[in-house]
């Protein structure tokens, strides 16, 4: 009984006292790890303000996540290998496994090698952040969730969209600095360009000048001229700048102030010309396309 407590003790005393250490050091590591990445969103946030400053955030909680996420794991794992030989453990033989199981399972997981690389870059050069809107080949959507592995969109149905990172050669980022887009006016072959041009001069001066609207505008909206000349008349062209997903409301209040200005001066779309047989007159009209 005696020669029991005194490997016991002898065991606490030494053995037990380094693995209480290894224990106690890798919760430091640990807490230390999680107090800086947390100062690195903190610190993000308070560099700048407005959206560029909540987008410098948002990218500094996903590289941070990241890496509490990777450095918990080595944590852990120099932990248990350090710890190991306090117990009776020969850690040759388990690292030795431990290699060729890797190696196994790196030759079967190629894919998931090349999303955990493809994920990390994403994050690391900010190439998108959650709640972004980015163009992943066909498919358009708000980034949901983002890890190493996969990206999650919301795509326009409400579907959630997963794709693994390694399937992502090329990315469209559509939310940062501004968005553009062009609307196009058909006017009829028999009307005047110039008091058309006059017309949608007049919309896109009314437009910046709208404060409702004018926030969302970064440069614009301009009248471009003439784009294409046809046998059904003319094609106009307006271009606008707006912020960052703004692209449609704005698109859909221009198109409405430019079809009732021109219906107003009465300048005609172009487009299928109707026939009408009235006795022995032949009357005829313009109709939009």
């Amino acid at each position: 009984m005696t020669d029991h407590v005194f490997k016991w003790t002898e065991f606490a005393l030494g053995h037990g006292t380094r693995i209480v250490t290894i224990v106690v050091l890798a919760l430091l590591l640990n807490r230390l790890l999680r107090g800086v990445t947390k100062r690195m969103v903190a610190k993000a946030g308070e560099e700048s303000g407005g959206r560029l400053g909540r987008m410098r955030e948002q990218h500094m909680r996903t590289l941070s996540g990241v890496l509490y996420s990777a450095g918990s794991g080595i944590i852990l794992i120099i932990a248990v290998l350090t710890a190991l030989p306090e117990l009776g453990f020969n850690v040759t033989p388990v690292a030795a496994a431990a290699g060729l199981a890797s190696l196994a399972v790196g030759f079967g997981a190629q894919h998931l090698v090349r999303d955990v690389i493809n994920g990390f870059f994403a994050i690391f050069e900010d190439q998108y952040i959650v709640g972004e809107t980015i163009r992943v080949g066909d498919t358009v959507g708000r980034v949901e969730h983002l890890t190493l592995r996969r990206t999650v969109l919301r795509d326009a149905q409400g579907a959630l969209v997963s794709i693994p990172n390694g399937e992502i050669g090329k990315v469209a980022n559509l939310s940062r600095d501004w968005g553009q887009l062009f609307l196009d006016t058909l006017v009829s072959a028999d009307q005047p360009v110039d008091e058309a041009l006059a017309v949608l001069e007049g919309v896109a001066g009314e437009f910046r000048a709208d404060v409702a609207w004018s926030a969302m505008l970064v440069d614009g909206p301009r009248t471009l001229g003439v784009e294409s000349l046809t046998p059904g008349g003319a094609t106009l062209r307006v271009q606008v700048r707006t912020a960052p997903g703004r692209q449609d409301d704005v698109a859909r209040e221009l198109r409405r102030r430019i079809q009732m200005a021109l219906t107003q001066r009465g300048v005609l779309f172009g487009g299928v010309q109707r026939v009408e047989l009235v006795g022995n007159e032949t009357r005829s009209a313009g109709h939009a396309a």
